[in-house]
C-alpha cells in the first residue's frame, strides 16, 4: 500500500515534471543551436518543402482561372488548399530530421553518449519535436496568416485547427523516430520504409485535391490514414464550424487522435527493440 501510495506521489510531483521539460528543453536547445550553426542546411529544411508544391500551385491556377471546381475547392478558396499544404510540407521536414539528427551523432560519435545520457525516448521525441516548431516558426506562421487574411476564420477555429496542426507534428515526430532509429541500426530498412513513407504522402492529396484523381484510384487513397488527417485540417478550416465538423466527419478525428497517440508510443517502443538488439551499425 505504501508503494503505491509512494508512485502516486511521483505522478504528481513537480519535480517530475520540472525534470522531464528541463530534458527535452535541452534536447531542443541542443538542436537549435546545431542548425544555426549549418545555416545552408536550415535555410533547406525551410526551402524544400515548398519544391514540391510549386508544380500543384502552377497547375491548380491554371485550372481555377477557368472556373473549373474540385469537390469543396474552388477559384475563391483553392489558396487555402495550397497554404495548408506548404504549412504540412513544413511540418512534415521533421521525419526527415530524426533520421539526420541520428546519422550526425553516429558520424560524430556521440550516439552512445545521447544513449546513456539520463533521459528516455520521450524526451527525444519531444526535444527534436520543440526545436523543430523553433525552426519552422515563421514561415509557417508567415502561410496561417496568408490562409487567414484569404479565408478569415473564428478564433476559436483558430485554436482547434492551430491543435490540429499539432497532432500532425507529434505523428511525423514518431514516424521520425521510427525511422531515425533504422538509419543508425538498420539502413536497408530505413531507406526502404522512407520510400514506403513517400508513396503514402504521394497518395495523400496533399498537393492536389482528391478530385482530381481517377475514380478507380480514390477508393484507395480513402484508406491512406494520412489522406483522412490532411482532409479533416482542410475542412475544419472551410466550416469554421467545430461541432458541425466533428459531427458530419468522426470517423477522421478517431484516425487523427489514435494515430498521434499510437503512433509515438510504438515508435519509441520500436526504437528501444532496434536499437537493444542492433546497437549502432556503420561506424
Amino acid at each position: 500500500m505504501k508503494k503505491r501510495i509512494i508512485k502516486i506521489k511521483k505522478i504528481f510531483s513537480i519535480k517530475i515534471y520540472k525534470h522531464h521539460l528541463s530534458q527535452i528543453f535541452t534536447i531542443a536547445e541542443k538542436n537549435v543551436k546545431i542548425q544555426l550553426r549549418f545555416k545552408f542546411n536550415l535555410y533547406y529544411t525551410i526551402i524544400f518543402p515548398f519544391l514540391p508544391i510549386i508544380m500543384s500551385i502552377i497547375v491548380l491556377m491554371r485550372f481555377f482561372s477557368e472556373g473549373v471546381t474540385f469537390g469543396l475547392w474552388n477559384d475563391t478558396n483553392y489558396l487555402v488548399f495550397l497554404f495548408t499544404a506548404l504549412n504540412i510540407e513544413l511540418l512534415r521536414t521533421i521525419i526527415q530530421n530524426f533520421a539526420k539528427e541520428m546519422l550526425q551523432e553516429k558520424y560524430w560519435k556521440t550516439l552512445p553518449a545521447l544513449m546513456i545520457a539520463p533521459f528516455n525516448k520521450m524526451h527525444l521525441l519531444f526535444g527534436i519535436l520543440l526545436s523543430h516548431l523553433i525552426i519552422i516558426a515563421i514561415p509557417f506562421a508567415v502561410f496561417f496568416l496568408l490562409t487567414y487574411l484569404l479565408s478569415p476564420i473564428s478564433p476559436i477555429t483558430i485554436i482547434f485547427t492551430i491543435f490540429i496542426y499539432l497532432l500532425i507534428l507529434l505523428i511525423f515526430s514518431g514516424i521520425g523516430l521510427f525511422l531515425g532509429v533504422f538509419a543508425i541500426a538498420e539502413e536497408n530498412y530505413w531507406r526502404f520504409f522512407t520510400i514506403g513513407l513517400q508513396i503514402l504522402f504521394y497518395a495523400s492529396c496533399i498537393a492536389y485535391p482528391f478530385e482530381v484523381f481517377p475514380a478507380e484510384i480514390q477508393p484507395i487513397i480513402r484508406l491512406n490514414p494520412f489522406y483522412q488527417i490532411f482532409d479533416i485540417l482542410r475542412v475544419t478550416w472551410l466550416e469554421d464550424n467545430i461541432l458541425l465538423t466533428i459531427t458530419n466527419y468522426p470517423f477522421q478525428f478517431i484516425i487523427l487522435i489514435g494515430m498521434a497517440i499510437i503512433v509515438p508510443l510504438i515508435s519509441i517502443y520500436v526504437f528501444n527493440i532496434i536499437y537493444n538488439k542492433f546497437g549502432i551499425v556503420g561506424y
